[in-house]
């Protein structure tokens, strides 16, 4: 696989790319490029769509308030995404800007907001998601984006979560401690979902429907009690080093 280039700035583009293409580029990105990073006429920049891979493109100005990239070469292929969705209760927009961008750089394929019994915030809009794991995309050299869908109860997300696929929820009563080992121990075929409660936790009816429903792990993340966010990222981590991409094998 092609290294990053990270030299080069890297703009997201939702429309199809093909070499010796060009693109109108929105209202927006034309005044990121001409006016926030003063972009020449020809400047050079990478841009990607998360389906087509990433290309080589050049910035041309057509007029004062609009533009174009033309799309040269591709300098890497599209990736498969990965095989983890992160489920998790919202938090306030900083903290979860955070949760949502780490998702995007630690390979999440997919994005759901679950309105648990204790969630306080509610009213996400999956346009406001979207934003930020593009941004993350944007900086960090990613090439496929999380499927983000609109929040959902607890109770709706478990009734369509299809029962072969593995669950795994944070329980600070689990009996293995060791979180990679008990992963390891499972060892699950196909798609992985990992949900992540609320402040305070899932309630005790809540957590007896997860604890009896079939392929489930339920995972420890230590001795200590972490915020919301900081479980989203120290469990990611977890996944991908036991059952993930971050394996040597």
């Amino acid at each position: 696989m092609a290294r990053y280039e990270f030299a080069t700035h890297r703009l997201f583009i939702d429309a199809p790319l093909m070499p010796d293409g060009q693109v109108a580029l929105t209202p927006e990105a034309f005044n990121y490029l001409a006016h926030v990073l003063r972009m020449p006429e020809g400047g050079r920049l990478l841009v990607f769509n998360g389906r087509d891979g990433e290309f080589e493109g050049t910035f041309h100005l057509m007029g004062k308030k609009a533009g174009a990239v033309h799309i040269r070469v591709q300098t890497r292929p599209q990736d498969a995404s990965g095989r983890i969705t992160l489920a998790f209760a919202p938090l306030k927009s900083a903290r979860l800007d955070y949760v949502v961008q780490k998702a995007v750089e630690m390979g999440a394929a997919g994005l759901v907001p679950v309105l648990t019994r204790r969630t306080q915030i509610r009213g996400l809009k999956p346009e406001k998601l979207r934003a930020w794991a593009i941004e993350a995309a944007e900086q960090c050299g990613i090439l496929s984006l999380p499927e983000i869908v609109p929040e959902v109860t607890l109770e709706a997300f478990l009734d369509r979560h299809p029962a072969v696929n593995t669950l795994v929820f944070c329980d600070e009563d689990a009996e293995i401690a060791d979180p990679v080992a008990a992963l390891r121990q499972a060892n699950p075929a196909g798609p992985l979902t990992l949900l992540i409660g609320p402040e305070g936790g899932f309630d005790e009816a809540e957590r007896a429907r997860l604890v009896a429903r079939p392929n489930v792990i339920r995972l420890s993340l230590g001795p200590r009690i972490l915020r919301a966010d900081t479980a989203a990222v120290a469990a990611l981590a977890a996944l991908q080093i036991a059952l993930g991409d971050w394996r040597a094998d």
